[in-house]
């Protein structure tokens, strides 16, 4: 193939890699505006009774189309995980509804991360690679510590989940990686928020809110902050190693 045509060639394939990065991108802004007010927890309160009838009547359908809605939401990255999560634990209960709920979070997170990976991911870090500097710096200490780093994303809530999805994928991350880190990082979260979804019920029937406060009490952030702590280890003894080995060079 001549250059012209070898260059050309390539420009077309990393067009239709990047197309399902751009799918998601149009359904996420074209999601944005139509179901803004479709993804709070007063459309939930709203329409409670809807849904417990949808579940009763088609109880495996219902759970079907509940982690698709999940997956959706997340792939799209809207702002409606945490509703998603209470939602599951308010139809199904703690079980199945933390593995529903673990479910659709892990697979919208792995398609987005793929999507996004396939059309900006590969090129994105030859760029980096290739400029150097203070960015390319920080992609060779990610990569020396990406178990650890990549997990530290999950259990940390000041973390937004949809950063914790685009940003390994734009910097070409090993999707085995990512994938074992978050379904395992997401874990505690997902047992909390279920957990408080399984109350919703009588929280509405006495036309309250959910009490996410629950996340300031000990018994919650402290398994956190054990959590991460055991991520740092690794990163400080490796720290540590090679401080150790430089002095003795």
């Amino acid at each position: 193939m001549p250059p012209d045509d070898a260059d050309a060639g390539g420009a077309a394939l990393a067009g239709w890699r990047r197309l399902p990065a751009l799918v998601l991108l149009a359904g996420a802004l074209v999601a944005a505006i139509w179901f803004r007010d479709a993804l709070g927890l007063e459309a939930l309160a709203r329409h409670r009774a809807d849904l417990l009838a949808l579940r009763d009547a088609h109880y495996a359908a219902s759970m079907g189309l509940f982690v698709l809605a999940y997956v959706a939401i997340v792939a799209f990255s809207l702002p409606g995980a945490t509703v998603a999560s209470l939602t599951g634990g308010f139809l199904f209960g703690m079980f199945p509804g933390v593995v529903l709920n673990l479910s659709g979070a892990s697979a919208g997170a792995m398609l987005l991360f793929l999507a996004v990976r396939a059309g900006f991911g590969a090129g994105l870090a030859r760029r980096i690679e290739g400029q150097g500097g203070r960015v390319a710096w920080a992609r060779g200490a990610l990569a020396r510590a990406e178990w650890e780093v990549l997990f530290l994303m999950r259990v940390t809530p000041v973390v937004p989940f949809f950063v914790a999805n685009l940003l390994p994928a734009l910097l070409n991350i090993s999707f085995y990686k990512f994938a074992v880190t978050t379904v395992l990082g997401i874990v505690p979260g997902a047992l909390v928020l279920t957990s408080v979804g399984s109350g919703l019920g009588a929280v509405f029937e006495a036309g309250g809110e959910p009490d996410l406060a629950v996340f300031l009490r000990p018994a919650v952030w402290a398994p956190v902050l054990g959590l991460v702590a055991l991520g740092l280890v690794p990163m400080g003894l490796r720290i540590w190693r090679r401080r150790r080995g430089g002095q003795g060079g």
